[in-house]
């Protein structure tokens, strides 16, 4: 890669020899300069976001030439979408699937965890039954589940992070599949009191 601007090799987010900005990372650990991992520091990344704010600012830009002004504008939202990733958990866990190639697209009803059938079949009659006492406890259990859901994937993060396993992976999709539905089903108990 060369600076668009003066030619230079290898010019860094700003050239090395003309201090032009250049066209920003669209990977989000790159643009941050981070090795892709599922866990993350957030304080680290936080303060990274903030240094990162403070240099590609389009405002510092004004000035500059259209194509400088039109990258910090680039680089400005590749930056709040990728600090609004990564410091989620769950949207990092997805963006490092797809980095790697695994499908995270939308589930269908068929996709349902067999683990989960029961508790989907339980809702639903508790729901038409309209027992308050039965949802709340229902409520409760789903969201000790996420919890455990939730603990599975700093497990299983940890291990990838540990040896980049691609079975690690697997099992975080899957776990990830689990902890959707089950998020699902929490929201599913949020039902209005009935008059």
């Amino acid at each position: 890669m060369t600076c668009w601007n003066c030619g230079a090799a290898d010019p860094g987010r700003f050239c090395t020899s003309c201090k032009a900005l250049q066209p920003p990372e669209k990977e989000y650990f790159a643009f941050f300069e981070l090795t892709p991992q599922l866990a993350l520091d957030e304080k680290d990344l936080q303060t990274r976001f903030y240094a990162l704010s403070r240099k590609l600012h389009p405002d510092l830009f004004s000035r500059k030439s259209p194509r400088e002004n039109e990258y910090a504008l680039e680089a400005t939202a590749v930056l709040n979408d990728a600090y609004r990733t990564l410091r989620d958990p769950i949207a990092r866990a997805l963006y490092v699937l797809k980095l790697e190639g695994f499908d995270v697209g939308e589930q269908s009803t068929k996709d349902v965890p067999p683990e989960l059938l029961e508790e989907v079949f339980e809702l639903n009659m508790a729901l038409e039954e309209g027992d308050p006492a039965e949802i709340g406890q229902m409520r409760t259990r789903f969201e000790a589940m996420r919890s455990q859901a939730d603990a599975e994937i700093a497990r299983v993060s940890a291990q990838w992070d540990a040896g980049n396993s691609r079975d690690a992976l697997t099992e975080l999709r899957g776990i990830l599949n689990r902890r959707k539905y089950i998020t699902n089903l929490i929201e599913k108990t949020n039902v209005p009191d009935r008059v």
